[in-house]
């Protein structure tokens, strides 16, 4: 295993801290508060990889030069229509019923903040869910409280194990950080 810089972790996401503990890396969270907006003109992987950035920047200061800051955004994209966190319970619902027996994209943005430069990357993973009952939603919503996942659901809990028929790509990038990019991201910052 490479020596890899201290990690500062900028999620709250217990998915993602799952994720790199399975990377074997040791780490630390820090959050700070980022306004998530972005400029209308994007495409779905520009935003993605520009809120990761937004987050990036806001340690500018505060890190020194020899720990990393990894940060990431997911987003979920139908039809043109972006999908972020829902708003509400109703909101939620919404959402899933757009999903319901359609593809979707989940697009998760990275970055990596090392030595006062900026890495950036994203991965993009097709995920295709079977026709989903309004009551199978309305209940998913009400016992899992999937507020603070982009489109609404969590690939892990019940509705991603029971509804997902297809994934075309990485399934940790539909968790929420694609690993293998960025374990080959690391290894490259080693060099």
């Amino acid at each position: 295993m490479k020596n890899f810089p201290p990690i500062i972790l900028a999620s709250k996401s217990p998915r993602r801290q799952e994720l790199l503990k399975l990377m074997d890396l040791d780490f630390k969270i820090v959050l700070k508060e980022v306004d998530e907006s972005y400029p209308d003109n994007l495409t779905p992987e520009e935003i993605a990889v520009y809120i990761a950035q937004k987050k990036a920047t806001a340690f500018d200061e505060s890190v020194s030069e020899d720990e990393l800051v990894l940060t990431a955004d997911t987003i979920v994209s139908i039809d043109g229509h972006i999908l972020g966190k829902p708003e509400s319970e109703q909101h939620a619902i919404e959402m899933l019923q757009m999903l319901s027996g359609k593809v979707h994209q989940v697009i998760t943005g990275v970055c990596l903040f090392y030595k006062q430069q900026y890495h950036s990357f994203y991965d993009v993973s097709d995920v295709t869910f079977r026709t989903l009952t309004d009551e199978e939603i309305i209940n998913y919503v009400t016992k899992y409280k999937p507020m603070d996942k982009a489109g609404s659901y969590g690939i892990q809990e019940w509705l991603g194990v029971t509804s997902i028929v297809k994934i075309n790509g990485s399934y940790t990038n539909v968790v929420g950080l694609p690993t293998e990019k960025l374990y080959q991201a690391l290894l490259k910052m080693q060099d």
